[in-house]
């Protein structure tokens, strides 16, 4: 059997040099402030930028720096950088706290029970876990849960509760602003609740439930939740968390989940908490392309990829996948418009799909690091996004 995914060149894959040579200048030009374009601090200290088509890897190479400031000065808005021998430089292999791309996998593990019949995507959620009083009142679903429709609030600080049951009675009162599948409102609660269900029905932590039937199947063996000191040295850093701008005061946050509330559930969650690679990340994406035509051993049958990724209807009567956002130009550039799929994560991270093209992405950044006031939107993704879609010569794999 041909392995996942290799170093390939870039006319091995069907795509232009110049535009993939484009991708780590531009990414570049972003860890520097630069006022005449309107960003007046750098984007992110580093970066690990990946890019391919089919199973060539055309692009993996890190820029910047994965630790160069031990703190933020709030007053002169600036960071407090460590002593010059104490940076740690981006490299292929730097481990990022993933954040919201954490999601996916929550997602992908919802879809596993479906296929296996355990779960029903239009079943109430409150059949499965009774103690979820505000959902069964409402009659939120699984596929409400799934593609943000559920009508629940983007967040709550749930990190404030004492305690886990505290948590969990105020995540179960919790009623939505808007009727179940009237309107797409992109929340953390979803995949809390999903959270709450998975583990009800299957009895083991949602932690368990991705690393048996998600990343170990597929070999991505530098993805998981809490990761183990001896990772520390590879792990990017994040933010100086302390209040206002951050929910908790917690100083530099560096190889624990940055997520407040992921951490308060002590660093399992089903919508963060997650830390990985772009390698590993490149893995999943080539999984997911090759799904859809022969499934995925061990984890997804082809028609549960084809439900993950194609979707159900939407209120709007659009498609909607589970759990990932589709052609969003915002951080695909121009490889939405033709059913790219992919996420993004609050700490700089994200990764897009594109099965038109057969082409997959992944930058994975610190941009919290030394605070998420610096945090200047996703310009640098959207920016390679469209460098790998005008980079492709030729059509590749039919959806």
């Amino acid at each position: 059997m041909a392995p996942p995914l290799s170093r390939g060149t870039c006319p091995e894959a069907g795509l232009d040099t110049d535009e993939i040579a484009r991708i780590v200048p531009e990414l570049t030009s972003y860890l520097a402030p630069d006022p005449a374009a309107g960003r007046p601090r750098p984007w992110c200290a580093g970066a690990v930028v990946l890019a391919g088509r089919g199973r060539d890897v055309v692009l993996h190479e890190g820029v910047g720096w994965a630790v160069r400031y031990g703190g933020y000065d709030e007053a002169a808005d600036t960071g407090i950088e460590l002593p010059r021998e104490q940076w740690v430089p981006a490299a292929p292999d730097t481990v990022f706290d993933l954040a919201s791309v954490t999601k996916l996998f929550t997602a992908v593990a919802a879809v596993r029970q479906i296929e296996a019949g355990t779960l029903a995507l239009d079943a109430p959620v409150a059949a499965y876990e009774p103690a979820l009083k505000a959902a069964a009142a409402h009659g939120i679903t699984l596929r409400h849960l799934l593609t943000h429709t559920s009508g629940l609030r983007p967040e709550l600080p749930l990190h404030d509760e004492p305690d886990a049951a505290a948590r969990a009675a105020r995540l179960a009162a919790e009623e939505p602003l808007t009727p179940p599948g009237t309107a797409r409102c992109y929340s953390d609660l979803n995949l809390l609740l999903l959270q709450t269900v998975l583990e009800s029905v299957t009895g083991s932590g949602v932690d368990r439930l991705i690393a048996d039937g998600i990343t170990t199947p597929l070999g991505m063996t530098a993805t998981r939740f809490r990761p183990p000191a001896s990772w520390r040295p590879r792990i990017a850093a994040t933010e100086d968390q302390r209040r206002p701008w951050g929910k908790l005061d917690r100083g530099m946050v560096h190889g624990i989940v940055h997520d407040e509330n992921a951490y308060a559930m002590g660093g399992v969650a089903g919508h963060a908490g997650l830390f990985s690679t772009a390698w590993d990340l490149a893995l999943f994406c080539r999984a997911l392309l090759d799904g859809r035509h022969e499934g995925i051993d061990g984890v997804l049958g082809r028609d549960a990829v084809r439900l993950l990724l194609g979707g159900v209807p939407g209120p709007d009567g659009e498609r909607r996948p589970l759990g990932f956002e589709a052609d969003q130009p915002w951080f695909m550039g121009e490889l939405a418009g033709r059913g790219a799929l992919g996420h993004t994560g609050f700490t700089g991270t994200g990764l897009v799909l594109d099965p038109a093209t057969d082409t997959f992405l992944v930058l994975l950044a610190n941009s919290v690091h030394p605070s998420r006031t610096w945090r200047e939107g996703s310009a640098p993704r959207a920016a390679a996004a469209t460098r790998l879609a005008r980079a492709v010569r030729s059509p590749r794999a039919a959806s």
